[in-house]
């Protein structure tokens, strides 16, 4: 058994890498990442996830539910760390398989968690100084953090983004541009493509997070004519159905962290499109307290 596939085995027990093999795997993950576009090309099937925020045992009820690497490709929208117990693991487990099939459809873009100043209040931090007794291994994968991607883009049809849209650009080429490898700025088209909401309104508001905007349908409806997309597809919200389709359908949330911070009660969802982009909804509950059963916890299937 080689390395990687011995570090996706410990993590998938739920157990913590040696700090140098974090050191190996995050090098490794940054030299993968670093031929990466801003906006990835994806080509269909591909099932979406969205914010997993460290519930590591949701993480593995999700791929119950969807499916394992390689068999199914992914793509993840970001929010990896941050508010659940296991940001650790979780976030190395989604690396590792990015280092263990490099040429698989299979993709982590950026959210806003994605980041020294917030993790360092939201739990990250904390997470890493206490299970290494060292920052060493959060200095490692905050390093990871600026080579990620700040979108994707599904069969040159669907847009897939961590929060929103930015008033600053018109088309997704002028992501592209965007020198990424920072730490998310507190204003601009990076910090608004992650911290950004769509909101019933007209145009554009100011946002009662302290970044990005809130946008409204006719914003959506004229991104999405002007980039010959019919979807945008993002994360960022909870939503207590696992997701929500806004603006005739031309928006849609999709959240993957069932029981939010394990007290919010919401169900989570993935997306999966195949091969003609049909979309099919997939719904789930919190892993069970007993983490050795094995049955998968579908709840409800959803052809849209």
């Amino acid at each position: 058994m080689s390395d990687i596939d011995q570090w996706i085995e410990t993590l998938k027990n739920g157990e913590n890498l040696k700090e140098t093999d974090v050191k190996i795997l995050c090098n490794k993950a940054k030299d993968i990442l670093n031929n990466e576009d801003n906006v990835i090309r994806v080509e269909a099937p591909v099932t979406i996830c969205g914010d997993i925020h460290g519930q590591f045992y949701d993480l593995m009820e999700l791929f119950k539910v969807g499916g394992d690497v390689p068999e199914t490709n992914y793509l993840f929208l970001g929010d990896f760390v941050d508010r659940g117990y296991n940001s650790v693991e979780t976030f190395l487990l989604l690396l590792a398989l990015k280092v263990r099939y490099p040429a698989l459809d299979y993709h982590l873009i950026r959210g806003n968690h994605e980041s020294r100043q917030i993790t360092q209040v939201y739990g990250f931090y904390d997470e890493c100084l206490r299970k290494y007794s060292t920052l060493n291994v959060w200095k490692y994968c905050t390093e990871v953090f600026d080579y990620l991607a700040l979108a994707a883009v599904v069969n040159d049809n669907i847009f897939c983004v961590h929060g929103g849209l930015s008033p600053y650009i018109k088309t997704i080429d002028e992501i592209r541009i965007i020198n990424r490898k920072q730490e998310v700025p507190h204003e601009g088209v990076m910090c608004d493509l992650m911290w950004s909401d769509p909101d019933e309104i007209e145009g554009w508001s100011q946002s009662a997070r302290g970044a990005g905007f809130v946008f409204g349908a006719d914003v959506v409806k004229e991104f999405n004519r002007r980039n010959g997309i019919s979807l945008i597809c993002r994360a960022h919200q909870l939503a207590m159905e696992g997701f929500k389709l806004m603006f005739d359908n031309s928006l849609v949330t999709v959240w993957s962290a069932p029981n939010y911070c394990y007290r919010c009660g919401n169900v989570a969802s993935i997306l999966e499109l195949d091969e003609n982009l049909k979309k099919y909804y997939k719904l789930f509950e919190a892993a069970p307290t007993d983490r050795a059963q094995n049955s998968k916890k579908v709840i409800a299937d959803y052809f849209l």
